[in-house]
């Protein structure tokens, strides 16, 4: 097993030279040994602390960049053509990985860690530094950005979108807890976190920026340039809108959107999700 510790030493050694300046040799083992270290799921780019707060790995994320720095254009030829750095190439499966990947143009990139018991439907894409947890569906369209954390058993419903955050490095980036449901063109950016059991319906965007009003606790959940929005655990949310109350938007009865809080997760909400068991 890779010393870990060891490779955040060279990796933050390796970050550490100058723009322009030739990265020494080291760096290709050095990136090498981070990715397998990402897909064998040992490191994350994020992780959750014992005080439930999602911190960012930044050394995870700068051997991530130092990839692209280091890599060169390569043209790959197979069932897709494409060209792309060197250092990130598609994943490439095995039947003992236990990761259905339905045939139909869908990637997964290296450094990309996809537990045992994912289904990915086509076509759809998982970027470099994302962890997909086992029992998870990507459907169809939808979009894992880079180092999106995402928990098990969530449902990423067809054409969401799960934005990614890779620069700044000390940024967390998009988290989606445990037995989530993220409804059909969803998009969920700027390292908002959804806890566990949320439901989000079609057509909800989540942003730092979008205050989300909860009619059940009758409160307004809002990030700030410090902290990401956050939606609670259980929460159920689905699109919304506020009117613009004065000015030349009230006069032509202009609204805005706003994603609402209708309720919190219960018998009638699990049973109108136990389909998706059936879809494993």
């Amino acid at each position: 097993m890779t010393d870990l510790v060891q490779l955040q030493a060279d990796i933050e050694q390796l970050a550490a030279t100058p723009e322009g300046a030739a990265l020494a040799p080291s760096a290709v083992d050095a990136i090498e040994s981070l990715l397998y270290a990402l897909e064998g799921g040992t490191v994350r780019s994020a992780s959750k602390g014992d005080d439930n707060v999602w911190r960012a790995n930044p050394w995870v994320k700068r051997g991530i960049l130092l990839g692209f720095r280091l890599g060169r254009l390569k043209a790959y030829d197979g069932e897709l053509s494409f060209v792309d750095k060197d250092t990130y190439p598609i994943r490439r499966f095995k039947v003992e990985h236990n990761v259905r990947v339905v045939p139909g143009g869908s990637s997964i990139r290296r450094g990309a860690y996809v537990a045992s018991g994912v289904v990915c439907m086509p076509p759809m894409y998982v970027n470099v530094g994302a962890y997909v947890d086992t029992g998870t569906m990507v459907d169809s369209h939808a979009l894992i950005g880079s180092c999106a954390q995402i928990g098990k058993r969530v449902h990423v419903s067809a054409a969401a979108q799960i934005g990614g955050v890779l620069e700044p490095v000390n940024a967390a980036p998009v988290v989606i807890e445990d037995d989530v449901l993220v409804g059909g063109n969803c998009g969920v950016y700027e390292g908002t976190i959804v806890r566990s059991r949320a439901v989000l319906a079609a057509g909800v965007v989540l942003t730092r920026g979008t205050p989300v009003f909860d009619l059940a606790r009758e409160t307004v959940y809002r990030g700030n340039a410090e902290q990401p929005l956050e939606i609670p655990e259980a929460a159920v949310v689905v699109p919304g809108a506020r009117a613009v109350t004065s000015g030349w938007g009230a006069d032509h009865h202009l609204s805005l959107q706003a994603p609402v809080i209708v309720k919190y997760r219960d018998e009638k909400t699990d049973l109108a999700t136990t389909l998706e068991a059936w879809l494993r």
